[in-house]
């Protein structure tokens, strides 16, 4: 099945633009994951929004964004004012800065994403960008609106497209420092360091995904596959149904239009 691309826009460098698609690099989906049920009937157990004083639930219509300035205190923000602060960066990927990419750290790259050319009339815009880039080593520096939030953004050559790294906030990123300044200056030991060593190479493998396999997830898978073969072929036990009026705004349709028409036939009379 296709993958639908999470965001389409424009790349430019000055006055070169090509319209791209960007896809995420990662997934969750292959993830075994559960719903919450109901044990006594098996139904599926839903989530709501209530309000936290008068515990009733909250309908969607008025549901708002809140900006918490004080102890119960809070600044509404409706989404058309939202909406109206999104930035040239919501639909452009505009490059404006450039910097080695061995110079970008580890820790300030977020999430990866694959950027490709969405059009085939913009792939040769698409390429000279990135090969420019390639050639010298360089990455692209620029800011992307996601979820109604800017975010900078690392563009980095790879094989024939970008990959787009989100980057973290300074305020993100915690100084080394603080946690390594307590470690002493003591130097390994000049006998047990080709032990270690020898160790590291009997150790050593090539790599591969497996090495990160995740092993709860496959035993999830068995005791899955376990109790399914325990159910097979036995009847599915009937839905437990309750015999309880319907609250609030709830209403059976069927139970609707047969009043309805019913009415309608005793006005006829």
């Amino acid at each position: 099945m296709a993958v639908r691309p999470y965001w389409k826009g424009y790349l430019k460098l000055s006055l070169v633009t090509c319209p791209v698609q960007m896809m995420p690099a990662t997934s969750e989906s292959e993830k075994v994951r559960f719903h919450t049920l109901n044990r006594a009937t098996q139904n599926r157990v839903v989530s709501r929004y209530v309000d936290s004083v008068t515990a009733r639930p909250v309908k969607e219509g008025d549901e708002v964004k809140g900006y918490q300035r004080g102890e119960d205190d809070y600044i509404m923000l409706e989404d058309d004012e939202l909406d109206a602060i999104a930035l040239d960066s919501t639909r452009t990927i505009d490059i404006s800065t450039f910097t080695p990419r061995d110079r970008v750290e580890w820790i300030w790259l977020d999430t990866p994403y694959y950027l490709s050319p969405n059009d085939p009339v913009g792939q040769e815009a698409f390429s000279v960008i990135r090969d420019a880039m390639e050639s010298q080593a360089m990455v692209g520096i620029s800011r992307l609106v996601i979820t109604r939030r800017e975010r900078a953004v690392m563009l980095e050559p790879r094989g024939k497209g970008i990959i787009l790294w989100t980057l973290r906030y300074g305020d993100e990123v915690r100084d080394e420092s603080a946690y390594f300044s307590g470690i002493g200056d003591e130097t390994a030991d000049a006998e047990m360091m080709p032990l270690v060593q020898k160790l590291i190479r009997t150790q050593t493998r090539d790599w591969s995904p497996a090495l990160v396999a995740d092993p709860v997830q496959a035993r999830l898978m068995d005791i899955i596959n376990e109790k399914k073969k325990a159910l097979k072929g036995r009847a599915k036990p009937p839905r437990k149904k309750l015999n309880a009026s319907p609250a609030g705004n709830v209403i059976n349709i069927m139970d609707a239009l047969k009043k309805s028409v019913a009415a309608e036939l005793r006005s006829g009379k």
